[in-house]
């Protein structure tokens, strides 16, 4: 098996399946998946704005005949924008989601992941809105106009595209609330949403991280000729795992700082990142941190976004210095 090189664009991963890649897969640089059996076609994922959305669907269509109005089913692996922003450009089609993802999607819709991006840019949300700023900047944020799920489900949703199965299951909450996993298992291809970062630093926003651990597990059972990540390149069992050994080790590192009764904020740069410092997106380190801490203490109440763009600008500056 051949590899397509990673660079932007459509990758055909054969029988009627593609990847959609953007490097460097760093913030908002996120993965899209197609799957096409006759004139039917699912769609895994939007992008973070409508113009990326636009670029990818014409380039879909060049390589299927399939138009954006001729796909019939698109599914949202997880809630996050760099995922969703663009629904509004598959007009016609169901959209799918876990129920947690949607309520997730109507928490966060288009308009206020703009307005915090104004608020950003204007200087009023001091150093974490210079990082906000800095990161989301090459993303048209302003007119994405959204569109929320159309059909829910709690855990599993086996579907058909032509003559494929393919099986979508709820692994969340690992990432975000809701994280699906799309499979078709003829193909032996997988797409993971953002259970797999590959190259980048996965970050934790809902956990447990037992669940995500879970997750990668399920993902190397599957024996996967293909596996499409959220965010990075095309991977192998051997990206799988690395997920999973930088998972564990940050668990690792905030319980034994935790039952230490170490402050959150203090441990977060006490821990000593090693080869993962050189990750991308390695301050991603704070929320995970974070994460971890509420994870132990009970504690369910949502956290604070900005605060957490704070605190990964200041473990960005560090990195940097």
């Amino acid at each position: 098996m051949t590899r397509p090189t990673y660079r932007r664009g459509l990758a055909e991963l054969g029988d009627g399946l593609f990847a959609w890649l953007q490097p460097d897969g760093g913030w908002g640089w996120s993965n899209a998946g197609l799957i096409v059996d006759g004139d039917q076609a699912l769609l895994v994922d939007t992008l973070f704005d409508e113009p990326l959305t636009a670029a990818m669907l014409d380039a879909m269509r060049d390589a299927t005949g399939i138009p954006p109005e001729g796909i019939g089913r698109l599914v949202n692996t997880h809630a996050n924008g760099d995922h969703t922003h663009g629904n509004a450009l598959v007009a016609h089609a169901e959209v799918i989601a876990s129920r947690a993802a949607a309520r997730e999607m109507a928490e966060l819709p288009p308009q206020r992941v703009a307005q915090l991006m104004a608020g950003a840019r204007s200087g009023a949300l001091g150093p974490a809105g210079a990082m906000i700023a800095e990161v989301f900047a090459p993303f048209d944020l302003a007119s994405a106009r959204g569109r929320a799920p159309t059909c829910t489900f709690e855990r599993e949703l086996d579907l058909v595209v032509g003559d494929k199965p393919v099986l979508l299951r709820n692994v969340g909450p690992a990432h975000t609330a809701g994280d699906v996993i799309v499979y078709a298992p003829a193909q032996r291809t997988v797409f993971t949403g953002d259970i797999l970062f590959i190259d980048s630093t996965p970050i934790i926003w809902a956990g447990p991280v037992g669940n995500w651990l879970a997750a990668c597990e399920w993902i190397l059972s599957l024996e996967a000729e293909w596996i499409v990540p959220g965010h990075g390149p095309l991977t192998d069992p051997a990206g799988v795992r690395r997920v999973q050994e930088y998972l564990s080790f940050v668990d690792r590192e905030a319980r034994t700082r935790f039952d230490a009764g170490i402050p959150v904020e203090e441990a977060v740069f006490d821990v000593a990142l090693g080869e993962y410092r050189h990750w991308l997106d390695a301050e991603r380190i704070a929320v995970n941190v974070h994460s971890l801490y509420r994870e132990y203490s009970g504690d369910a109440s949502p956290p604070d976004v900005v605060a957490l763009f704070g605190l990964m600008a200041a473990v960005r500056r560090r990195l940097r210095a």
